[in-house]
């Protein structure tokens, strides 16, 4: 089980005046029934996230204009289901 999120922008033409600071933290929140958390205490995940850029270097550089931007971003979320236990049936 998982979930995929994306977003994708396009521009003409884009021009920065400073070089941008990013950063990227993939933290996993949610507000769900208080019973539901109980019951999906023991699940972990592993999330991944990718960046595809066309006509858009890694690092900008300011005032240049760069043309026939593209720029996608796709994050991961992917249930890991419990080791269990050799020969018990109980989860690790």
């Amino acid at each position: 089980m998982g979930v995929e999120i994306g977003v994708g922008a396009r521009a003409k033409k884009l021009r920065f005046r400073r070089k941008p600071r990013v950063k990227v933290d993939a933290d996993v929140e949610s507000e769900i029934n208080p019973e539901l958390a109980r019951a999906t205490e023991r699940i972990e995940g592993e999330a991944h996230s990718h960046t595809v850029r066309e006509n858009l270097p890694d690092e900008v550089e300011p005032g240049v204009t760069y043309r026939d931007v593209r720029v996608g971003w796709l994050a991961k979320l992917k249930r890991v289901r419990p080791r269990r236990a050799p020969d018990s049936g109980e989860e690790c």
